[in-house]
């Protein structure tokens, strides 16, 4: 059994994610939506949808880029 890196818990089901060369092991997808998911730069959600990169900045959506002067930027539908 492995231990989840967020809450600890020691359970036989963990999966890994592999990201940017490291390694990480969660127990369920909370937790690794909790640890991985990147913020919002305007409003600090957390983004687990498509989201919006900008200059180097992620958004949780068009509104928020422009919000944060970023011109340009359309949600995709």
């Amino acid at each position: 059994m492995a231990r989840c890196e967020v809450c600890g818990n020691d359970y036989g089901l963990t999966f890994e994610v592999h990201a940017q060369g490291a390694v990480h092991v969660f127990d369920c997808f909370a937790c690794a939506i909790h640890r991985m998911a990147p913020i919002c730069e305007h409003c600090n959600v957390k983004i687990i949808g498509q989201g919006v990169e900008a200059e180097g900045h992620f958004y949780c959506c068009a509104h928020c880029a422009r919000e944060e002067g970023k011109v340009g930027v359309v949600d995709h539908v």
